[in-house]
């Protein structure tokens, strides 16, 4: 009897998992597309998708560089 509730306890966990992962990746499928993507032409090439893919990086990064650091606080 013991036996029984334990194996129906670990199909009822892997069900309720199974779910969980079912959900998270449909989740995963329906998410919009990155924000650079709208303004990709429509016939672009992989290539040149992935140089404009490049250019936004680096621009972030560089953005991201000049913004200036905070200072700690002195105690």
């Amino acid at each position: 009897m013991r036996g029984m509730f334990g194996i129906v306890g670990l199909l009822l966990t892997l069900a309720i998992v199974g779910l969980l992962a079912k959900k998270q990746l449909g989740a995963l499928t329906t998410t919009a597309a990155p924000a650079g993507a709208a303004s990709m032409p429509a016939g672009a090439t992989v290539q040149q998708q992935s140089q404009l893919i490049q250019q936004q990086i680096k621009q972030d990064v560089e953005k991201s560089l000049q913004q200036p650091l905070p200072m700690p606080e002195e105690k």
